[in-house]
């Protein structure tokens, strides 16, 4: 594609600019309230906690609230040193960032020159892309087995000289499948040396397989792997935006290096110490969206649809070649889901598991707009 001549006194970008394609979130709900003239609107489409943000995690946040005149701590020593009693690790293993999307962003920025590869399995999360574009970086996609199952042999056959990153986000966002810890060792031990492998463990607490890893062994361990964790999902601390990144010290301090001081606000600091210390939320979280899962899938067999089992606090559902003209259907009624166009999926829609409630208004207006469609 020709790229766009500058305006007259345009201060012309780089090139790379032209391959860039913005992250294109869900709608708030306000504004579909707003487009539509709806009273009442479902968001079943960023994956978020339904049941909202730890009651632990608004306390520390309201006994922060007078010192925010102040700058927060640049290192997160607090945060870091409480992950670091978690997890087993130690503070130097432990990057905290402004939500596991600036993580990927430092990653490319600290691995990535003009010239060098990345290898992602296709569909996934966007952002991996995204981040070495950005970097001028090439962007080798692997198509996932049938069923969106991972397969290490076919992401290690596309490993080269050239490749400095291995993205693999498990479970995997948009399918919901996840890499077995078999399969990820098997992985693991055919990367050559210089190659690191990204495992974005996003969606690790509702995951309920018992051959499923977080990873972390693997960190503990000294392998060439960085993990990636969030608050946004089980957590409920989307709107705070922080995350962080596990992986040997050697890695650790070479993001160090590109990482922009005070990354992380302060209230989002102490609300994700305060949450991680509330393993009621995080339960209650995971046993929600496992009724929720099983909800949607006996609404889903009820009206013949075809759906990916998931791992994840999101179900992929079939919809075929009516997909977009269902999605646009279901936002008329006041149902928020992603369509799966973006992933390079047009026959499906992605639904983020909600309350009991949600659950059932979604299934009731999905079969309405099937009927209508008809």
């Amino acid at each position: 594609m020709q790229a766009e001549a500058p305006a007259q006194g345009e201060v012309r970008p780089r090139k790379v600019l032209d391959r860039l394609k913005p992250y294109s979130p869900g709608k708030p709900i306000w504004e579909v309230q707003r487009e539509l003239g709806l009273e009442r609107v479902v968001k079943l489409a960023s994956n978020e906690n339904p049941l909202g943000p730890s009651p632990g995690a608004l306390e520390a946040i309201q006994a922060a609230l007078p010192d925010i005149h102040r700058y927060p701590d640049t290192q997160s020593v607090l945060l870091k040193e409480a992950l670091a009693q978690e997890l087993q690790l130690r503070t130097e293993q432990l990057v905290v960032t402004n939500g596991g999307d600036e993580l990927i962003t430092l990653l490319s920025e600290t691995f990535l020159e003009p010239g060098d590869e990345i290898v992602a399995p296709s569909p996934t999360f966007s952002e991996y892309e995204f981040g070495a574009h950005l970097m001028d970086a090439r962007v080798v996609s692997v198509p996932l087995a049938e069923g969106f199952r991972y397969e290490a042999a076919s992401l290690l056959a596309a490993v080269n000289e050239r490749t400095k990153l291995v993205w693999l986000c498990s479970p995997n966002n948009p399918t919901g499948t996840y890499m077995p810890r078999q399969e990820l060792e098997r992985l693991l031990a055919g990367l050559p040396q210089g190659v690191l492998l990204v495992y974005d463990a996003a969606y690790c607490h509702y995951t309920a397989a018992e051959d499923y890893t977080d990873g972390l062994e693997f960190v503990r361990a000294g392998r060439p792997v960085i993990v990636l964790q969030t608050f946004s999902k089980a957590y409920g601390l989307a709107g705070i935006r922080v995350g962080f990144g596990a992986a040997p010290e050697a890695i650790i301090r070479r993001i160090m290096q590109v990482k922009e001081p005070f990354n992380v606000n302060a209230l989002a600091q102490t609300a994700a110490a305060a949450a991680l210390s509330d393993k009621e939320h995080v339960l209650r979280s995971r046993a929600l969206n496992a009724q929720g899962r099983e909800r949607l899938y006996a609404g889903l067999d009820q009206l013949g649809l075809a759906y990916t089992r998931s791992m994840s606090n999101f179900v992929l559902v079939e919809l075929g070649a009516r997909a977009h003209e269902l999605f646009r259907a279901l936002m008329a009624k006041g149902v928020i889901v992603r369509y799966g166009d973006i992933w390079g999926l047009p026959r499906h829609i992605r639904v983020s598991i909600g309350t009991e409630e949600e659950n059932i208004f979604f299934l009731e207006c999905l079969e309405q707009v099937l009927q209508e469609s008809r």
